[in-house]
């Protein structure tokens, strides 16, 4: 069962399929004896991780109509970057001789976190104000400024 694709896979149908019909067939098949699962954590998990919330958060702030689905589509957003910048700063990604303190993504992610902090405050106010004008918090019924 915990054979890889490369060793030899036994099917539904009990048709073995060895390493020599793989690669002629299916020219991918090294791709696809890498599986992120039974590996040890590293940074492509952390990467994998930071990608799939930052796609949630770009889908999430195309999708929803209420002004509080689109501010957490925005920290999505951020924090899938902060995963990223991290996971970047990493030593296993750095040179051998690269003079750093091997904080930057860190540093980065800590500044990220301050501007969505502020952010974060000023869009609820903004949100608050507009639910006392208008009774809804529904982004297409904005249209004040209109000229």
């Amino acid at each position: 069962m915990g054979e890889s694709i490369l060793s030899g896979t036994v099917f539904a149908a009990g048709i073995s399929v060895g390493p020599a019909i793989l690669p002629g067939i299916f020219p991918l098949a090294p791709l696809l004896a890498f599986n992120p699962f039974t590996e040890p954590v590293g940074v492509i998990h952390y990467m994998i991780v930071g990608a799939v919330m930052f796609t949630a958060g770009v889908v999430c702030m195309a999708l929803k109509r209420n002004a509080l689905g689109v501010l957490m589509g925005i920290e999505l957003v951020l924090n899938g970057a902060n995963i990223n910048f991290i996971a970047f700063s990493s030593p296993y990604l750095r040179g051998d001789g690269a003079p750093t303190l091997g904080l930057d993504g860190q540093l980065i992610a800590l500044f990220v976190i301050l501007l969505a902090a502020a952010e974060a405050a000023v869009a609820l106010a903004i949100t608050l104000n507009f639910y006392n004008n208008h009774a809804t918090v529904d982004i297409d019924r904005a249209d004040d400024l209109k000229g």
